[in-house]
């Protein structure tokens, strides 16, 4: 029997602080006008993508004691920004990322089940865990909890939250079929839970969502937020660019479900991927270039090299050697608040491997840099694009793509005007939306009242 073809999802990152986003060029627009999200929403919903996604920045990033100016300085709040995208939009998901390290379950339960409510059913929670004691000292949390108690807590809180969703079950007020009288029922929204990290009881104040609770998705490679994402999410980010390296993961992810009483089908696996278009491949190779040129200036190839270093490198030449310095070990470190700092797990390690390299390719630091952080995953004409990501996804590398454009609010338009109708035409894609909730346009069951959906407690 052959192996039915498989349908692609896609969805949009809009940027928040980062390099990849190409400020020089004239389309470039604002991280903060509401004008800009509701252009960008506009052209995802036009393309019959599955959600917007928003990161979360919580404390604004420094560098050698200062902030991190390379990157957009100032961030909007995502609730915000989500509840104002849901009366500009009708059918696109609204996603963002919301931390349980520095936030309680009754204030993002409340929250989330309000944006679902707002927009018909199309709210999604990214649940993240933190480290970064910098970012915690805005909560007064700093460096509170070591790696295996985030997730802990992480599991506590969405476990916590998820009872919330619940509470109201829509069955509380039951009559007695002889007598006619109501029965004695638990209020609705009541509510009572306690654990290592929280100990609540009370009433939950907004009813069952439409999706009765909002999509679960999680970002985390490491083997404690594969479990977390195999027990408990819907769907899980990740970073694995080559086709080998994505279905390595899938196979991996995937093949955790069944502990928790899970079918591969209820776990999409979402990779992120950037993209840059031309007329043809060779255009776009072209044009790829001078995007990572763009991306990494001589300024931040330097910052690059000071967060593994963990030095002040402001007088090393870019266009010259790798440092010849090994990295400062400890956990102090002169870049705060961006968590790409913490996956250098061995520092002098990986700047013996980045020598090694720079070496063989007679690569400059800020090529060496471009080399190491490259996050273009698809480069080519709309064709070579489309036939692409429909590989990736019909060999098991993913079940789609989250896009990022390097120009905002404005890049993504592009692949939407010029590679959906290709992926429709191969039939792989979908020409309208598939329902009414996110749930419904990803491809997952509903969930009935009083369904366990905890992946941990079915276990």
């Amino acid at each position: 029997m052959s192996k039915p073809v498989k349908q692609v999802h896609l969805a949009a990152h809009f940027p928040g602080v980062n390099n990849t986003t190409v400020w020089s060029d004239p389309a470039a627009g604002s991280h903060i006008e509401f004008s800009s999200f509701v252009r960008f929403a506009e052209d995802a919903e036009r393309g019959k993508l599955d959600f917007l996604f928003l990161a979360e920045g919580l404390r604004l990033r420094e560098q050698n004691d200062q902030i991190y100016d390379l990157d957009v300085v100032g961030r909007p709040d995502t609730f915000t920004v989500l509840a104002a995208l849901a009366a500009v939009t009708e059918h696109l998901g609204l996603a963002g990322t919301i931390n349980s390290t520095f936030n309680e379950p009754y204030d993002v339960a409340r929250q989330f089940a309000s944006l679902d409510h707002l927009s018909g059913g199309r709210a999604a929670w990214n649940v993240v865990t933190s480290w970064d004691a910098f970012t915690g000292e805005n909560f007064r949390r700093g460096g509170f909890l070591p790696q295996d108690q985030r997730y802990e807590r992480a599991r506590n809180f969405l476990r916590t939250a998820q009872e919330l969703f619940d509470s109201w079950r829509g069955d509380e007020i039951v009559a007695d079929k002889a007598t006619g009288r109501f029965l004695s029922e638990p209020k609705p929204g009541q509510f009572a839970h306690r654990d290592a990290h929280f100990d609540i009881a009370g009433q939950f104040t907004v009813p069952r969502g439409p999706q009765g609770r909002p999509v679960i998705f999680q970002a985390g490679d490491s083997e404690e937020g594969r479990e977390f994402a195999a027990g408990d999410a819907d769907a899980i980010f990740s970073r694995h660019s080559t086709l080998e390296a994505g279905q390595a993961f899938y196979t991996d992810v995937k093949g955790r479900l069944a502990k928790y009483g899970r079918r591969p089908d209820q776990l999409l696996i979402l990779p992120a991927a950037t993209f840059v278009l031309g007329d043809t491949d060779a255009e776009a190779a072209d044009l790829a270039h001078e995007v990572r040129l763009a991306q990494v200036s001589p300024q931040t190839a330097i910052k690059f090299l000071e967060q593994l270093w963990n030095r002040d490198l402001s007088d090393h030449d870019p266009d010259g050697p790798l440092p010849s310095v090994d990295p400062l070990l400890g956990e102090h470190t002169i870049a705060r608040g961006r968590a790409s700092v913490r996956q250098y797990r061995d520092p002098i390690a990986t700047a013996n491997e980045w020598r090694a390299k720079a070496e063989a390719e007679n690569l400059t630091s800020r090529e060496l840099i471009i080399e190491v952080t490259g996050r273009q995953n698809f480069i080519g004409s709309p064709e070579t694009v489309a036939h692409t990501i429909n590989e990736f996804v019909q060999a098991d590398a993913s079940d789609g793509f989250i896009l990022v454009p390097h120009v905002t609010p404005d890049g993504l338009a592009p692949l939407v005007d010029k590679v959906v109708p290709l992926l429709q035409e191969l039939g792989v894609y979908r020409t309208d939306y598939d329902g009414v909730t996110l749930r419904d346009n990803l491809g997952l069951a509903p969930l009935q009242p009083n369904q366990a959906t905890s992946g941990a407690r079915r276990a």
